[in-house]
C-alpha cells in the first residue's frame, strides 16, 4: 500500500530544500544551499521510484485520498489531496530524476554566479510545484501547481534580471501564459458548472452526462458542453506547452541559465499541458471536435516550428525549437487518442532533451559562455564525453533505432496515420515530414559544434563573462571537458536516452500499462489496432529500415553531413536561393512582429486613443472640466447683477413679486 506519509515526503522534501536555500542561503552558504536542495529532490526521486515499483510490480492499488479540506462553500468544496496512479507515478519519476540531474549539474554550471543560493531555491521550488500538479486529485490543486510553475518559470527565465533581454523574456513568458491560463480557468469553471465537482473522480464519473448537453457561447449557435470544456482546457495547455500560436515565449526562455532551460523543456513546465490533456482523457474522448483541434494544432507545430530550428545559430535556440516541434508530436498523439504514445514520448523526450540541453550548457561553459555555433567547430577533440553523450541524445531525437526516441516517435506517426478524426490526413503529413526536419536541424547543430575546423581562436588577454566576449569567438584558453558534476549527469541521462524505449515500448504502448488512468473509446483506440502488428522491440527496430520515417531521418542526416562537412559554402548558397521563404522562416513566421503590432503597439495606441477620446475628451473635457467651466460662466454672468446699489436690489424684489402674483392670478388652479 502507498502511504500518505510517503506522498507528503515526496512533495515536501523539495519545498523544504527551497525554503532553506532561499531564506537561509547566506547563513548556510553555497555548499549548504546545494546540499539541502539536492537532498530534498533526491529523497523525492527515490520515494517516487519506490511508489512506481509498488504500483507496477508490488500490486498496490492506485492512491486517491484527500489530505485536508481547503474550503467548503455550500455544496462546492475544494480539498488538497493526491491521485497517484501509474500515469502520475511515471511523471513523478521523470520529474524528480531529471530535476535531480539538473540540480547536480547546476553545482558546476552556476559555480561563479552571484545568485547561486537563489537559483537552487528556485529550481527546488519548481520541482515542488510540478509535483503538486501531477499528483493532484482535483482541478483546483491542479491550477495551484499550474500557476506555481508559471510563477517560478518567470523568476528563472529572468534570473539574470540585470540583462534587459532576460527581464523581457521572463515578462513575455508570464504574459503569454496568462492568455492561456484565462482559457484554462474558464475551462475549470465550465467543468464545475456541468459536472458539479472539482474532484477528478466525481467529475469523470459524471462525464457521460455531458452527452447531448449544449451551451450557447454565441446566441443561436449551440456548442457541445464537452467541446467547450475541452477546448478551454486545451487553451491552457497551448500556453503552458507552447503550442501554436502561444509558442512565442519558449524560444526566449533561453535567456535564463542553461540548467533551467533543461528543466523547463524536459520535465516541468512545458510537459504540464501534455500531462493535463492525458489526465482529462475521459472528457476529451467525448468531443471529436476537441480531439481534432488538439491534433491539428500539435501537428502544425511539429512541422512548421521545427523548420525554424534549421535557421538558428544559437545552440540553445536550436534545441528550444526542437522542443516546440516535439511537443507538437505529443499533442498530435493525444488528438489521435493515442494518449499512451504521447506520454511515452513525453518520457523519452524528457531524458534526451535534458541531455541535449545540459550538453549544450557543457559546450557553452567550455566556450566561455559563447552560444553562437558559428564560433565553434572541432570541439569533439576537446570534449569527448560531451560529444559522445550528445550524439546519443541526437540519435534519440532523430528517432534512429534502437534509441529511445525511435519507439515513441514512430508510434505517434503510425497512430496519427491510423486516426479517423477530422484533420488526421494533414496531421500525418506534418508529423511525417517533421522527421526530416528534425534530423536536419539536429545534425546541423552537431556538425557546426563538434566537427570541421575550429572557428574560434585563443587569446589569453581576452575578457569573457555571461554576456559574451568583447570579440566573438575569442577564448582566453583552449576549450576542455567540463567538471564531473557536469559530465556525470550527461552520462546518467544518456543511459535512458539509449535504452528505455526498448524496454518500455511494449508495456506502455500495448500492455495496458496506464490502466484506468487513461480512458479511450473503442472507436478511437488506434493503439489497439497497432498492437496486432507489434512483434517486439527488436523486430520493430529491424523492420524500421523498410519504413518511410527511417529513410527521411537518414536523408536529413546525410544532407546536413554533405553540406556542413564537405561543402560548407553550400549552406549560404541554399539560403540565398530560397530567398523570401528562408527569410519568413528565419523571422519565425513573423509571429513576434505580428503580436508586437497587434497587441503591444496596438494596445498602446488603443490606450492613447481611449485616453484622448474618453478620458481627456469626454470625462475630463465634458464632465469634470466642462461642468467647472459652465459653473464659471454662469457665475461670471451672475456677478454683473451684483451692482452694490440698494435701489437696484429693491427694484429686482418688486419685479419678482409682481411676476409671482401674476403667476397665481393667470395660472388656473385645480
Amino acid at each position: 500500500m502507498i502511504s500518505t506519509a510517503t506522498l507528503l515526503a515526496i512533495v515536501l522534501a523539495p519545498l523544504a530544500g527551497a525554503i532553506l536555500a532561499g531564506l537561509l542561503g547566506r547563513k548556510i552558504g553555497r555548499t549548504g544551499a546545494h546540499s539541502v536542495t539536492i537532498l530534498g529532490v533526491g529523497i523525492a526521486c527515490i520515494l517516487s521510484i519506490r511508489v512506481l515499483y509498488q504500483l507496477v510490480w508490488g500490486g498496490a492499488p492506485a492512491y486517491n485520498q484527500d489530505i485536508y479540506t481547503w474550503f467548503q462553500i455550500g455544496g462546492i468544496g475544494a480539498n488538497v489531496g493526491f491521485l497517484v496512479d501509474r500515469l502520475s507515478a511515471m511523471m513523478m519519476v521523470v520529474v524528480t530524476f531529471v530535476s535531480l540531474m539538473v540540480h547536480v549539474y547546476t553545482v558546476g554550471y552556476m559555480a561563479d554566479d552571484d545568485g547561486y543560493q537563489r537559483f537552487f531555491s528556485y529550481i527546488a521550488l519548481f520541482t515542488f510545484f510540478m509535483l503538486m500538479l501531477v499528483m493532484s486529485n482535483n482541478f483546483l490543486q491542479l491550477f495551484f501547481g499550474w500557476e506555481g510553475v508559471g510563477l517560478v518559470s518567470y523568476l528563472l527565465i529572468g534570473f539574470w534580471f540585470k540583462k534587459p533581454s532576460a527581464s523581457y523574456a521572463g515578462m513575455k513568458a508570464f504574459i503569454v501564459n496568462r492568455v492561456g491560463d484565462l482559457g484554462f480557468v474558464l475551462g475549470i469553471a465550465a467543468a464545475l458548472h456541468f459536472l458539479g465537482s472539482l474532484d477528478y473522480s466525481t467529475a469523470f464519473a459524471h462525464a457521460p452526462s455531458l452527452t447531448g448537453q449544449t451551451v450557447e457561447v454565441i446566441g443561436g449557435h449551440p456548442w457541445s458542453a464537452a467541446t467547450l470544456i475541452c477546448i478551454l482546457l486545451f487553451i491552457g495547455a497551448m500556453g503552458k506547452s507552447a503550442q501554436v500560436p502561444l509558442h512565442v515565449w519558449l524560444p526566449d526562455s533561453m535567456e535564463g541559465p542553461t540548467p533551467i532551460s533543461a528543466l523547463i523543456h524536459a520535465a516541468t513546465m512545458v510537459t504540464a499541458g501534455v500531462f493535463m490533456v492525458a489526465r482529462m482523457s475521459p472528457l476529451f474522448e467525448l468531443s471529436g471536435t476537441a480531439l481534432s483541434v488538439v491534433m491539428v494544432t500539435g501537428a502544425t507545430g511539429a512541422f512548421f516550428l521545427g523548420l525554424i530550428g534549421i535557421t538558428q545559430f544559437d545552440i540553445k535556440r536550436v534545441i528550444a525549437y526542437s522542443t516546440l516541434s516535439q511537443l507538437g508530436y505529443m499533442m498530435a498523439a493525444l488528438g489521435a487518442s493515442a494518449y499512451a504514445a504521447g506520454i511515452f514520448h513525453l518520457m523519452t523526450h524528457a531524458f534526451f532533451k535534458a541531455l541535449l540541453f545540459l550538453g549544450a550548457g557543457s559546450v557553452i561553459m567550455a566556450m566561455h559562455h559563447e552560444q553562437d555555433m558559428r564560433h565553434m567547430g572541432g570541439l569533439r577533440r576537446y570534449m569527448p564525453i560531451t560529444y559522445a553523450t550528445m550524439w546519443i541524445g541526437s540519435l534519440a531525437l532523430c528517432g534512429i533505432p534502437p534509441f529511445a526516441g525511435f519507439y515513441s516517435k514512430d508510434a505517434i506517426i503510425e497512430a496519427v496515420g491510423a486516426s479517423h478524426v477530422w484533420g488526421a490526413g494533414y496531421a500525418y503529413w506534418c508529423v511525417l515530414l517533421g522527421v526530416f526536419v528534425t534530423a536536419t536541424y539536429t545534425f546541423r547543430m552537431m556538425h557546426l559544434t563538434f566537427h570541421g575546423a575550429p572557428r574560434f581562436r585563443v587569446d589569453p588577454h581576452a575578457g569573457h563573462g555571461h554576456d559574451g566576449h568583447a570579440e566573438p569567438g575569442v577564448l582566453t584558453h583552449a576549450p576542455h571537458e567540463t567538471p564531473w558534476v557536469v559530465t556525470v549527469p550527461l552520462v546518467l541521462l544518456a543511459i535512458p536516452s539509449l535504452a528505455i524505449g526498448y524496454f518500455a515500448a511494449r508495456p506502455l504502448l500495448y500492455g495496458g500499462f496506464f490502466g484506468s488512468a487513461i480512458s479511450v473509446l473503442p472507436a478511437h483506440d488506434v493503439l489497439a489496432g497497432m498492437a496486432a502488428e507489434f512483434h517486439g522491440p527488436l523486430a520493430l527496430a529491424v523492420h524500421s529500415v523498410a519504413t518511410t520515417p527511417f529513410w527521411l531521418a537518414i536523408a536529413g542526416i546525410a544532407l546536413t553531413s554533405y553540406i556542413y562537412l564537405l561543402k560548407p559554402t553550400l549552406a549560404g548558397t541554399i539560403s540565398k536561393a530560397l530567398g523570401p521563404l528562408y527569410r519568413i522562416v528565419d523571422h519565425k513566421f513573423y509571429f513576434d512582429e505580428l503580436y508586437t503590432a497587434l497587441f503591444a503597439r496596438g494596445s498602446v495606441a488603443l490606450g492613447k486613443a481611449l485616453w484622448k477620446g474618453a478620458d481627456a475628451g469626454a470625462i475630463d473635457g465634458l464632465v469634470v472640466n466642462g461642468s467647472a467651466s459652465l459653473v464659471g460662466r454662469i457665475a461670471r454672468r451672475a456677478r454683473t447683477l451684483q451692482s452694490g446699489y440698494l435701489y437696484h436690489y429693491a427694484f429686482a424684489m418688486i419685479v419678482g413679486l409682481i411676476l409671482l402674483l401674476a403667476g397665481f392670478v393667470l395660472v388656473p388652479h385645480a
